[in-house]
């Protein structure tokens, strides 16, 4: 265990200096007598992100229009009751231990086979009933960034293994939100992570009525076909000529509703597969009124594009958000840089175990910006 906690105490010296940007910290509500901790992080641009030890969770994310008009663009929660709710669709957390789906919640490794929590009717969803999204991380201040650690212990969920994973956020002042995950573990284990927070570049409340005016561009020329429980079949098709084709920037209202499945919840394969050390470009989504632009950077090999299809339908009762906003299907969308879903079971996704001996490495650039 000391092996471990010497390990985590490094994580956090990734990301140099630049620019003036100021961290504030202050206690958000409490569980079971520990404190949640939120921290704020701003820039000169008058763009700020709040994030919360439990799950580190991004909870806002606050940005300027064209007309230098500030608004909340991620979707969220008012308290930390909200974020424990089972009406949470992991709004803004850090997923692990395994992000997106694990088939029939189970895998073989090393000649055992491995049953993992079944959250979602046979299978398994990020991570089990008790997530890292569901865990209160520990919090470390360093300079200009806040460092996330946590110890899940071995047989968590079903994992094989004691992984100590920590998440760094930096914000600088070219607009980038620097997110970097890693995890050291004591036994071979599957480790896929990521961070899902939820986007609407035309203000968190504003629903389906903006998301279709956005513009989305992924870099990926193929796709993960799965079956009709979102578990990959393991076929990679291409892109070309379908609706996943979205290479140049595509209205998200011009398609949406033709996409099977109520819209897009599927996995984009980036360019570079195997190699972890070098950053490529992810996506770009464009809200042309506001101005605002989201660009995603990352060494993932994949990202999941969701557009909120398991929110409420618009007429029912809606996830009451923040501000007293209710959130209906198709309000936001998602773009979870990360593996493969179910890569462990299939030989053809890139790899997805981690060995004692490796550490795991996962870095996402949100960067935001105006175009006027």
């Amino acid at each position: 265990m000391r092996k471990f906690l010497i390990i985590a105490s490094i994580f956090g010296y990734i990301m140099s200096a630049t620019g003036k940007i100021s961290i504030t910290t202050e206690p958000w509500g409490s569980i079971d007598g520990k404190t949640i901790e939120k921290i704020t992080l701003k820039n000169s641009k008058k763009q700020e992100v709040d994030i919360i030890s439990y799950g580190a969770t991004i909870t806002a994310v606050r940005l300027p229009n064209k007309q230098n008009e500030v608004d909340d663009v991620v979707l969220g929660f008012d308290s930390i009751d909200g974020y424990k709710s089972a009406k949470n669709p992991y709004f803004g957390a850090t997923i692990g231990r395994v992000a997106n789906r694990i088939g029939n919640g189970e895998f073989t490794l090393n000649g055992i086979r491995y049953n993992v929590s079944k959250n979602i009717g046979i299978n398994s969803l990020h991570g089990g009933f008790s997530g890292w999204n569901a865990k209160i991380w520990n919090t470390t201040i360093d300079n200009d960034r806040v460092i996330f650690t946590l110890l899940s212990e071995d047989g968590d969920e079903g994992y094989p293994g004691s992984v100590i994973a920590s998440t760094t956020f930096k914000l600088n002042d070219n607009g980038e939100l620097l997110v970097e995950m890693k995890a050291f573990t004591s036994k071979a284990t599957p480790i896929n992570l990521t961070n899902h927070s939820y986007f609407n570049l035309a203000g968190h409340g504003t629903n389906a009525k903006e998301i279709y005016n956005h513009k989305v561009q992924i870099n990926a020329n193929e796709w993960t076909v799965t079956d009709s429980e979102s578990i990959p079949t393991g076929e990679i098709r291409p892109v070309k000529n379908s609706l996943m084709d979205l290479r140049n920037l595509t209205r998200i209202g011009d398609v949406i509703n033709q996409v099977p499945g109520g819209g897009y919840d599927y996995n984009f394969c980036l360019p570079e597969k195997t190699c972890m050390d070098k950053i490529q470009f992810v996506a770009k989504v464009l809200h042309p009124e506001s101005g605002r632009y989201l660009e995603v950077k990352s060494n993932q090999p994949g990202v999941q594009f969701y557009t909120s299809n398991f929110l409420p339908e618009m007429g029912k009762e809606g996830i009451l958000g923040k501000n007293n906003n209710e959130y209906f299907k198709h309000g936001a969308f998602c773009l979870e840089t990360q593996n493969y879903p179910d890569a462990i079971n299939h030989n053809n996704f890139p790899n997805s175990i981690l060995l004692p001996s490796n550490l795991y490495k996962h870095v996402v650039i949100y960067k935001f910006g105006i175009k006027e």
